[in-house]
């Protein structure tokens, strides 16, 4: 995979960068920057050798949201940084023909044209007319076969920016796992987990199923969950075959409100920091409680006992960085993934569809 820099000229180039500016917008302002500060290397190496930098992202999923508020934030992390309210066609070629050279140009949210989602051949040549170098540092879309994603690499040479190598490195090692190691599955929706679930069972010598995802075991294994939410399994010996498995950790006790498990119980809060405590590699993904509901004590504790543990480790997952962060523990995880449905899919398969497109 060749990445920025092995791109042989930069000087008053124009270089697209696919990157990640999906980030929470409250009252008109960024709410959360992490994401954009994470992006800030490969554009400061571009800009720093005079390129001319034309960012490219969605936000939100529907296309109606607007960067502008994302550009004014970048623009406090970086210098020379200007917003464009389009993102194809000769308006927008013409203001990167006016961008001076180390300056760095925001187009408007690829969503609100539906061949981004589409990949419309179309909507990639209009992108790709755009500059010169295509740059992709969006690991976090990277398992999306969009427009920007795997279609402009068709039409450009392209080339891995370094969020997006740092991604595929820390990950790739997380993939073979210094023994012993532990990983950590929660959030819910069996259907999207059990093919990581799967190849983490082979690799791992602990996998700890927590979160809403526990209840389809528990009920699998024919306990009682109340009105606990589960997922409607389309083959329910999938379930039964993984726990079968030695190797699978599920929640000992468990905290319920209104007849539903809302968390785990302090005796789960134990066996993982226990196991956490003995581990060399720790993965984690996804929270253990229903914490967009406010039930985060076990998401925090387990936070708390991998901060302190003396293992590599990977975090990622938005809800679940969301939380690491708000404790102020980020800096005490090994990597800090920005991909929460991309680090499943590359943890299962070992690629993306926008990692491939680059070969």
């Amino acid at each position: 995979m060749k990445t920025v820099r092995d791109i042989p000229v930069l000087e008053n180039i124009p270089v697209l960068v696919r990157t990640a500016m999906n980030v929470p917008i409250e009252r008109g302002e960024v709410a959360n920057d992490y994401r954009l500060r994470r992006a800030i290397p490969t554009i400061k190496y571009l800009a720093e050798r005079n390129a001319r930098v034309v960012l490219v992202s969605h936000i939100g999923e529907q296309g109606t949201e607007t960067l502008a508020p994302v550009a004014k934030a970048l623009g406090k992390l970086v210098p020379r940084v200007s917003f464009f309210g389009e993102t194809i066609g000769p308006r927008a070629r013409q203001a990167v023909r006016d961008l001076p050279p180390s300056h760095i140009l925001v187009l408007e949210n690829l969503r609100r044209d539906r061949g981004e989602k589409m990949n419309d051949p179309a909507f990639a040549r209009e992108l790709a007319a755009l500059a010169d170098v295509f740059v992709q540092d969006s690991f976090d879309t990277c398992h999306r076969s969009h427009a920007s994603i795997v279609g402009v690499p068709k039409l450009l040479p392209s080339y891995a920016g370094l969020q997006l190598e740092e991604e595929v490195r820390e990950l790739g090692t997380a993939r073979v796992p210094k023994s012993p190691s532990l990983a950590v599955i929660g959030g819910a929706k069996f259907e999207t987990k059990e093919a990581v679930l799967t190849a983490l069972l082979r690799s791992y010598d602990k996998v700890f199923v927590g979160g809403a995802l526990a209840d389809d075991f528990l009920k699998a294994e024919g306990k009682d969950v109340g009105k606990s939410l589960v997922s409607s399994v389309a083959d329910p010996s999938a379930i039964q075959k993984l726990l079968k498995n030695p190797r699978l950790v599920l929640p000992v006790d468990s905290i319920t409100n209104e007849g539903a498990i809302v968390d785990q119980g302090a005796g789960t809060d134990a066996l993982l920091a226990e196991l956490a405590a003995q581990a060399k590699t720790i993965l984690w993904n996804g929270p253990l409680g229903k914490y967009e509901d406010g039930y985060s004590e076990g998401t925090d504790a387990f936070a708390r006992a991998a901060a302190i543990s003396r293992a590599h480790s990977v975090l990622g997952g938005g809800d679940t960085v969301a939380a690491v962060e708000k404790l102020g523990l980020l800096p005490k995880f090994s990597f800090v993934s920005t991909g929460g449905g991309a680090m499943i899919d590359f943890l299962t398969h070992g690629t993306l569809p926008g990692i491939e497109a680059l070969d």
